[in-house]
């Protein structure tokens, strides 16, 4: 129920309401590295985080998989076939020890019905993706590797960053690997390394072998926009 309460589409359902969804839902959970379900698969379930990291990602021509989101609590993710998707288009993937929400299609369509709030909600939240979608294929045919990164890293510390102490920064801790990042700004890895070790030369981000703080947020926005 807290879980359900924390999710956007839900917000302002009383408990009574909340308490018919959550009557349709099933708790599934996963070890880090498994995979939710896979790019191909019929696209039956709709899922909502309620503990760990996931990330989505979609297979290449040439192979690599291309993360497209990261997952926190509370993201509401999948693919349904009334909404015009037959099959799931990404592969989720748990980054660690994750639960999971499932809720059949039939389900949502009956909750889409009851709760009109919800159905807006849910268009708005396509519109957002695809416009987010023609801002992400924009950048990559027009924007430099280093304004791509920056870019991503200022997407991933809005969404996953956590404050570290003492004004140092924004902490991005997660099994992001460079292949992850790469596949995110439509680039290679080694050009990923190397912006990465620019923009720490620059004081402004550091990074290790799990993590990435943002230090300067400010001037990693302003790279984002312009390269330099």
């Amino acid at each position: 129920m807290q879980v359900l309460g924390a999710v956007p589409f839900f917000s302002g359902l009383s408990p009574h309401e909340l308490e018919g969804i959550d009557k349709r839902m099933v708790s599934l959970s996963w070890a880090a590295g498994d995979p939710l379900f896979t790019a191909g698969e019929s696209a039956d379930h709709l899922y909502v985080l309620a503990a760990g990291r996931a990330k989505l990602s979609q297979p290449t021509p040439s192979g690599q998989e291309v993360v497209v989101d990261l997952l926190t609590p509370g993201d509401l993710f999948g693919a349904l076939s009334m909404l015009g998707q037959p099959v799931y288009p990404e592969t989720a993937w748990a980054l660690t020890t994750t639960c999971a929400l499932r809720i059949a299609a039939q389900s949502f369509r009956e909750i889409l019905v009851e709760h009109p709030q919800v159905a807006l909600r849910v268009l708005d939240d396509v519109a957002g993706r695809l416009a987010q979608a023609r801002s992400d294929i924009g950048r990559q045919s027009t924007g430099t590797v280093t304004q791509r990164v920056a870019a991503a890293l200022l997407r991933l510390v809005d969404k996953l960053g956590q404050e570290r102490s003492g004004n140092r920064g924004t902490l991005l801790q997660l099994p992001l690997s460079r292949a992850d990042l790469a596949g995110m700004v439509g680039s290679t890895e080694e050009s990923v390394s190397r912006v990465m070790s620019r923009l720490r030369k620059a004081g402004i981000i550091d990074s290790g072998r799990r993590w990435t703080a943002v230090l300067d947020r400010d001037r990693l926005a302003a790279t984002a926009e312009r390269d330099g």
